[in-house]
């Protein structure tokens, strides 16, 4: 047994992590956790080792001449671990593991599930809901579906669904709006996550300038979960609204649409083989979204 410090796996992988990226934030990122959970990983290591790792300079984390000269067999032995991991994995070949957003996990994927169930009773699909896209190379992550630009380090994206949006409401509160500008004397939903604009789409709905305000949530399903129960006008993407809409929860009181620059995507590590329940999740998704009408 060695005598000298024993630096934790974890720790090791957030060093590797900060080393090959440059900095904590997209390590943190990469990883699935906090940039303080990054920061004390590196800090505990260095004092097992009894030196820094990092230099600390303006312009972030820079290795060390020691760290330099580990970090090729630092990388090769996760690179090893990943492997190793995967194709243990596979053998769990029944398991589906998929990050997801809240919205979409609420709004649209868990009404659906018991359909995919009907068609691939041998898959047992597991969410991980999540507003941070995980390290997709993970072992226990095989795919996930986020909303943005569909740019991620790291990542194969497919686009998926419609990307209109618009303005929706319960239908008490929709009995009040006779055109946009009407929207200035009803509370209007701020979703401060969203990539939606809403003065966008005042401007294409001929409002241009008017004065908004209402409740703020930073939890977009809990903004969907406020227009439903009346306390305001939500912004949202037609196919997350499509199941509220069909069952009358929400209606939409306008009819002007605006084609958002973001979209869902559905998400794999880069270049890798894709499993088989892999590619049957990803078909059943494709077909669900292109079924679905959000008008």
């Amino acid at each position: 047994m060695s005598s000298g410090p024993e630096i934790p796996l974890n720790a090791l992988r957030a060093i590797e992590a900060v080393a090959r990226l440059g900095a904590l934030a997209p390590a943190a990122e990469r990883l699935g956790v906090s940039v303080g959970a990054i920061s004390q990983h590196i800090r505990r290591a260095e004092e097992r080792c009894g030196q820094a790792l990092f230099d600390r300079t303006n312009k972030g984390l820079v290795p060390t001449a020691q760290l330099r000269s580990v970090l090729a067999q630092l990388s090769q032995g996760f690179e090893t671990l990943e492997a190793v991991s995967s194709q243990l994995m596979r053998d769990e070949g029944h398991v589906l593991n998929v990050t997801v957003g809240n919205v979409f996990a609420s709004r649209w994927l868990v009404w659906r599930l018991n359909d995919f169930a009907r068609l691939h009773p041998g898959i047992e699909l597991r969410m991980i809901t999540s507003g941070a896209l995980f390290d997709l190379s993970r072992p226990d992550i095989d795919c996930g579906i986020r909303f943005g630009s569909g740019q991620w380090q790291g990542a194969d994206a497919l686009a998926i669904g419609d990307r209109s949006y618009f303005p929706v409401c319960a239908p008490t509160l929709a009995e009040t709006l006779k055109s946009p500008a009407d929207l200035a004397n009803v509370p209007v939903i701020r979703d401060i996550s969203t990539m939606l604009s809403w003065s966008d789409w005042l401007d294409a709905a001929g409002a241009g300038g008017l004065s908004c305000s209402g409740p703020t949530f930073n939890d977009p399903a809990l903004a969907f979960d406020a227009a439903i129960s009346g306390q305001g006008v939500l912004l949202a993407v037609g196919i997350m609204a499509e199941h509220a809409l069909k069952h009358g929860h929400l209606v939409k009181p306008f009819a002007p649409e605006v084609t958002s620059a973001h979209g869902y995507w559905f998400v794999t590590a880069k270049g890798h083989q894709l499993p088989a329940r892999v590619k049957k999740f990803r078909d059943w998704l494709i077909n669900e979204m292109a079924h679905t009408q959000p008008h």
